[in-house]
């Protein structure tokens, strides 16, 4: 009996503490609101009518939507940049941590779940953006999506783009502060390649442009994740120029000897084409049971004509059998042999192939850009990546053939790299995986039920089949892109050690790590921005190599 007495004690006190924590939070952020002579902001409670809804409209990979680490203590959404002030405050002052919502795209759920009391800052309020053609930039507030940005260029414009994700309805804030991999990278670099300012509120409550953060600091934000270090407002971005039409296309195969000698040939060649041309590989299954086979399609878009775009392809892949008419004509389906469908061809403006590699009609309403509805089917997955140095031979296919024949809905997609990432040094940015990496490949595996013994499955199957590709892969470290993120990598714990954290951080950034600490010691020594795979401050022992000079770092390797 006196067991259970004491469990109920640790329970009510458990309960009490919570109800405490709610109310003087609550209190503290009233009274700092009172001071700022803010008015309006939306806070959600559990109890608020909406609360659910905007759980499950954050969660894109619905795995964590019914587990107790989702349920932050109050969701606040502010509608102007300054209301978030009261809330860091608040949240230092009583040790909450805080989750930056975007798109809710973060592999792990790290944007919507914690394991210790927390609170949910939605950003999507924060969505204004604001296009000068003249000058050939954008400020782009951090809670709009891809997708909303590429709507209002397209508005305005039929010749310029934005070299952001595919996924357009990632937010922004997310996909640019983790480098931004895209269709567009090999002409014009990574999202974050292409940030000239941006505007963040500090663990402080100040918000500071690249000129009172300082250089560090805006390097850190552009590829080290902007979650680590505060709160990233705005991006003041460059628009590039894209050509009136561009030309984009589908050919799918089954997996067998001849694609897999077309496989060895995209490998040696997709990272040298021309800068304009962007050639992907997606692999997937195709049919069900004793009829299940493994298809690979080949994606590609083209900044250019169909006229231009032809000698290249008939040069590079003459096994594509592309044909000027193919991109003319609805697609043929013919299923005396599989895939029923070979080919899909288009050419059209920049913004109809914005629809085309996210899966969309290409003829579909541009509103579709601005759709931010939560999906009836529930998709839930596991994701992680891997950067490959070397072209993987025969029987790395075949093994990946082998896995995936075992697994319903496995998916690898292979971005080709090369062109003007080639022209960045690997501490340019965060972001090291420059030079000398042929391509990145996504691993996903998805699945329907989310029960227990399914989902435990399926990921297992997912660290199986990293295990199996280990042969294939960079090494020294094996490497990965943060956007991807994966917490088998490791996680911080309760000390936030540096020397702990170097396991996985390098995995994302190499040797860009320790600058990220440093920076990370300069601009929140306290470490009030962190998470399970957040950049920890620097320590070194008996020694920290930093050293403050007008608001910079400065260490011993610094190029």
């Amino acid at each position: 009996m006196g067991n259970l007495q004491h469990q109920f004690i640790l329970l009510l006190s458990f309960f009490l503490l919570k109800c405490y924590a709610k109310y003087t939070f609550l209190h503290c952020i009233s009274s700092q609101f009172s001071i700022s002579n803010i008015t309006g902001t939306l806070v959600y409670a559990p109890i608020s009518p909406t609360y659910s809804s905007i759980i499950e409209h954050a969660q894109k990979n619905p795995r964590w939507l019914n587990s107790s680490s989702a349920h932050p203590l109050f969701i606040i959404a502010p509608r102007i940049e300054t209301e978030l002030r009261p809330v860091i405050l608040c949240s230092k002052k009583f040790d909450l941590q805080i989750r930056v919502l975007g798109g809710g795209h973060d592999y792990e759920g790290l944007s919507f779940h914690a394991e210790s009391s927390f609170i949910i800052i939605d950003m999507s309020n924060l969505d204004e953006i604001n296009i000068d053609l003249e000058e050939e930039i954008s400020w782009i507030q951090a809670g709009a999506t891809l997708g909303q940005l590429y709507y209002e260029i397209s508005k305005k414009s039929k010749v310029h783009a934005f070299p952001g994700g595919i996924c357009y309805t990632t937010g922004s804030g997310g996909l640019i502060s983790g480098g931004g991999l895209g269709s567009l990278m090999r002409k014009f670099g990574l999202a974050a390649d292409n940030v000239v300012d941006a505007r963040v509120m500090d663990a402080n409550g100040r918000i500071l442009d690249r000129k009172s953060m300082g250089e560090d600091f805006f390097w850190a934000i552009r590829g080290g994740g902007g979650s680590s270090f505060g709160i990233i407002l705005a991006w003041k971005l460059k628009l590039v120029n894209v050509p009136e039409m561009v030309s984009v296309f589908r050919v799918h195969r089954m997996l067998g000897e001849n694609t897999i000698n077309l496989l060895q040939q995209w490998q040696h060649t997709a990272y040298l084409l021309p800068k304009v041309f962007f050639l992907r590989m997606i692999m997937q299954n195709d049919g069900v049971g004793k009829e299940k086979k493994v298809k690979v399609t080949f994606e590609g878009l083209f900044l250019g004509t169909v006229n231009e775009l032809i000698p290249i392809v008939n040069k590079n892949f003459p096994e594509f059998n592309l044909e000027h008419k193919d991109f003319f004509q609805e697609p043929v389906i013919n299923c005396t042999e599989r895939p029923c469908l070979k080919k899909e061809c288009y050419e059209l403006p920049w913004i109809g192939s914005v629809l085309f590699l996210y899966n969309k009609r290409v003829d579909e309403s541009l509103d579709v850009l601005l759709d931010n509805s939560v999906p009836e089917y529930k998709n839930y997955f596991k994701g992680t990546s891997d950067f490959v140095k070397t072209p993987i031979p025969e029987k790395g296919w075949k093994m990946i053939e082998r896995l995936f024949l075992e697994e319903e809905r496995p998916m690898i997609i292979l971005d080709p790299l090369g062109g003007r990432l080639d022209e960045f040094s690997e501490s340019e940015l965060p972001f090291p995986h420059r030079k000398g990496n042929l391509y990145n490949i996504q691993h996903i595996v998805n699945w329907d039920d989310n029960s227990e013994n399914i989902s435990s499955k399926k990921i297992e199957w997912m660290r199986k089949f990293y295990r199996e590709m280990e042969p294939f892969v960079a090494n020294s470290p094996r490497t990965a892109y943060m956007n991807y993120r994966d917490l088998d990598f490791g996680t911080n714990k309760e000390d936030y050690s540096y020397s702990k954290a170097k396991m996985w951080a390098e995995k994302y950034f190499k040797g860009n790590f320790e600058r990220l600490a440093k920076v990370k010691s300069m601009v929140d020594p306290d470490n009030f921005f962190r998470y399970q795979q957040s950049i920890p401050p620097f320590t070194r022992s008996g020694l920290t190599n930093l050293l403050k000079k007008h608001g910079q770092v400065i260490t011993s390797h610094q190029n």
